[in-house]
C-alpha cells in the first residue's frame, strides 16, 4: 500500500466530508477513493471515519489522525522541492481572507497567477477564525489578536478604519467630532467575531471604547458598507472599502482626530517546518502586496498620508511566532 497516497486521499475525504467530492479533487473514481481509506484503517488497525448511507463523520482517531497525516504530505512535499533547486511552484493554496482584505488582493491576485501558471488558489471570504486543518486551509488572515498557540503567527501590517456617514445621512444633523457625539446619531455595526457592538477609537495618546446602541447589524461587512452608502447612519469602515466612496464624495470620513483603533494584520497557519513551496509562495505575494498599501503598511497610530497616496515606507522586519 501506498501510505502517503492513501493519507492524502483520507485527507481529502475528512477535509470535503464526501468521497464523492474526494474522488473529483484527486482524479480518483469513488470506489478507488473507499479502498484507499479501507486501506489504510487496515494498516493502522483503527476506524478513522463513521460511514453512513447518508453521511460522513470522523471518528476521536480520525480526528487524531488529521495532523499527524497533514505533516506528513507536508514533509513529503517539502521533500520533492529539496530535490530541485528551481522546482516549480505548483498546486492549490487555499487562502482564507476577510472580506474587504479578499477584494484588495483578488485584484492583484492576476499578476501571482501569471507568473506560476501551476499554481491555484483557492480565495476563501471568512469573516470569522477557521479551523484550518479541518477546513484544509493553508493561510488565514486575522485581524487583532491571535489566541490560538497552537498556530504560528506572522504580523504583516496594520488595520486602517475610518469612521464614516453617507451626505444624504449628514445633512441637518450634527457632525460628531468626538466619540461622545456618536451616542447622538444612528449606527451601522458589524459583528465579525462577536457582537459588534463596541467601537473603539484613538487618538495617538487616549484610547476611547463606546457602547453602541445600533439601528443595524451586519454580519458582513460590504452590507455595512452598502447600507452607510444608502445613509442609514455611521459606520466603521475598512480604507479598502471606504476610501474611493470618500474621493468620490460619497461618503464623508468623520472624526479625523479620534479614528478607530488600528488593529494588526496577523498571518496564520498551522505549522512553520515543512510550508510547500506554493504555500509561501502565495505568503510572500499576500506579504507585499498589504506592505504596497501605505495605509496597512505604516504602523503609526494614525497614518497621516493623502487619501491617494500609493507609495509605502520601508516595511518593518517581519517575524514569526507561535500565537498566544
Amino acid at each position: 500500500m501506498d501510505v502517503v497516497s492513501a493519507l492524502r486521499t483520507f485527507l481529502r475525504v475528512a477535509q470535503t466530508k464526501s468521497f464523492s467530492a474526494a474522488a473529483i479533487d484527486l482524479d480518483l473514481t469513488q470506489p478507488a477513493v473507499s479502498r484507499q481509506v479501507s486501506a489504510l484503517e487496515s494498516h493502522l488497525k483503527t476506524r478513522l471515519l463513521h460511514r453512513t448511507t447518508s453521511a460522513l463523520a470522523l471518528t476521536a482517531e480520525g480526528e487524531q489522525m488529521l495532523p499527524m497525516a497533514l505533516r506528513v504530505i507536508e514533509a513529503v512535499e517539502a521533500l520533492g522541492q529539496a530535490g530541485c533547486a528551481e522546482a516549480a511552484v505548483s498546486g492549490k493554496v487555499r487562502l482564507s481572507l476577510p472580506t474587504p482584505l479578499g477584494f484588495f488582493i483578488s485584484d492583484r491576485l492576476a499578476r501571482l497567477l501569471e507568473r506560476h501558471p501551476a499554481l491555484q488558489v483557492d480565495l476563501l471570504l471568512r469573516d470569522e477564525p477557521s479551523d484550518l486543518v479541518a477546513s484544509a486551509i493553508d493561510l488565514e488572515v486575522r485581524l487583532g489578536p491571535v489566541g490560538d498557540s497552537s498556530l504560528m503567527c506572522r504580523r504583516i501590517g496594520w488595520t486602517t478604519a475610518f469612521l464614516v456617514a453617507s451626505p444624504a445621512y449628514l445633512k441637518g444633523r450634527d457632525t460628531p467630532r468626538a466619540p461622545q457625539d456618536i451616542r447622538d446619531h444612528s449606527c451601522i455595526c458589524y459583528s465579525r467575531g462577536g457582537d459588534g457592538r463596541s467601537w473603539s477609537f484613538s487618538s495617538g495618546a487616549d484610547e476611547v471604547v463606546l457602547r453602541i446602541e445600533p439601528r443595524l447589524v451586519a454580519n458582513n461587512s460590504m452590507a455595512v458598507h452598502r447600507a452607510a452608502l444608502a445613509g442609514a447612519g455611521l459606520a466603521v469602515l475598512s480604507h479598502i472599502l471606504a476610501r474611493p466612496d470618500i474621493e468620490a464624495g460619497r461618503l464623508v470620513k468623520l472624526m479625523p482626530d479620534f479614528p478607530p483603533t488600528r488593529l494588526p494584520i496577523n498571518v496564520v497557519y498551522p505549522s512553520r517546518r515543512n510550508i510547500p513551496l506554493r504555500v509561501t509562495t502565495v505568503l510572500d505575494f499576500l506579504v507585499q502586496a498589504v506592505r504596497d498599501d501605505i495605509l496597512m503598511s505604516s504602523a503609526a497610530p494614525s497614518p497621516t498620508i493623502p487619501m491617494a497616496s500609493t507609495q509605502a515606507p520601508a516595511p518593518d522586519a517581519p517575524y514569526f511566532l507561535p500565537c498566544g
